[in-house]
């Protein structure tokens, strides 16, 4: 399951917003697990392919793919060095896909800022310092430690440049996502746990007048975040919209011209910062949508169904989720020759509908 870590500093929506998420979070009896930490919550992908899909099928479950949302223990400046609950943070963090970073841009006289004063791009900047300090830490710990083995050591001696060049960029104050990387550095980062290295979603928490006056981040705002995706939300608005009923929601988000909430909007933009896709499966007893990354293979996608279906994989048939809705129904569909039959070196796509058949 896709995991997004959700850090800020004091006072900037954090908590509102995994709250929100938690009031969103799905019925645990369809998924497979069993317990949810106080510090997670689990929730839907919005996809309207799987409601049509269920509707044709008649399905008695609808299941869609689902995000995994952490509330990161709060950082504060100095937790690359233990302050605060600094080396919790840094833990949790190492487990996580992706970092949703909370930025406020809104003024209250009633909620005072850690520091004092409302400044997105200070913030930004004191979050990533503390993340590249811890960085540079475990990398310079593994130069020196490659540095002592490299002398009888072919392997050892091919990583130095590597984490020279990791070194080198985080001490210039560079993130590693935003370096470009060589497979082996990527794999080095990679097994490094390096926070700097994650994909980054920046969520510019504003006020309701914000939102509807649809304020824009200042061009100083979009250099510090670094070209990273970015999403301006309300988080106390998106904590009323999570106790509303479906109906409550619908008509809320219309009064307010917005087509949908911005929980809605993080998880999608979540979804194509990290390069995935869902292909879904329909029937009488299901419908379901299934996670893989974009250029997955169909048999490496199958994954997500069971691991062993990678393995066991011959062949799938594949139709277009929208195609099948046109024609009715499997019958139609495969009568018309809307149905192909595809083999290993079929590149899924999103919203492919699919059947696989495996061997034993």
């Amino acid at each position: 399951m896709l995991q997004i870590g959700i850090v800020g500093l004091p006072n900037v929506g954090k908590s509102t917003l995994f709250k929100a998420v938690t009031n969103k979070q799905v019925d645990i009896q369809n998924y497979p697990f069993t317990t949810i930490e106080p510090n997670v919550g689990v929730v839907e992908v919005p996809d309207e392919r799987v409601e049509k899909l269920a509707e044709l099928s008649k399905s008695a479950k609808k299941i869609h793919a689902t995000i995994e949302f952490t509330d990161i223990a709060g950082l504060v400046k100095g937790a690359s060095q233990g302050e605060g609950l600094g080396n919790k943070f840094l833990a949790n963090i190492r487990e996580v896909d992706a970092i949703a970073q909370v930025i406020r841009a809104f003024e209250s006289g009633d909620i005072i800022h850690v520091h004092e004063t409302v400044d997105p791009v200070r913030d930004i900047g004191i979050i990533n310092a503390e993340l590249i300090i811890a960085d540079l830490d475990t990398v310079s710990k593994r130069l020196t430690g490659t540095e002592a083995k490299a002398r009888n050591d072919a392997d050892a001696r091919a990583q130095i440049p590597h984490l020279q060049k990791l070194a080198e960029a985080l001490q210039k104050g560079s993130l590693i996502s935003q370096l470009e990387l060589t497979q082996d550095e990527t794999a080095l980062a990679r097994e490094l746990c390096l926070l700097t290295a994650k994909k980054f979603i920046y969520v510019i928490n504003v006020s309701d007048a914000q939102l509807s006056e649809q304020w824009k981040p200042t061009p100083e705002l979009l250099t510090a975040m670094g070209g990273s995706e970015y999403v301006t939300m309300c988080n106390k608005l998106e904590l009323e919209l999570s106790e509303m009923s479906r109906e409550e929601k619908t008509a809320f988000l219309t009064e307010l011209g917005l087509p949908e909430s911005g929980l809605d909007r993080l998880i999608r933009e979540a979804y194509h910062t990290l390069g995935l896709i869902s292909f879904l499966t329909t029937g009488p007893d299901e419908t379901r949508a299934w996670t893989c990354h974009r250029g997955d293979l169909m048999p490496r996608a199958s994954r997500a169904i069971h691991t062993d279906f990678e393995r066991l994989f011959i062949r799938a048939e594949v139709i277009r989720w929208d195609t099948l809705l046109e024609a009715g129904s499997y019958a139609n569909a495969r009568s018309k020759g809307l149905v192909h039959t595809v083999g290993k070196d079929y590149i899924v796509h999103d919203g492919d509908v699919v059947e696989i058949l495996i061997g034993k």
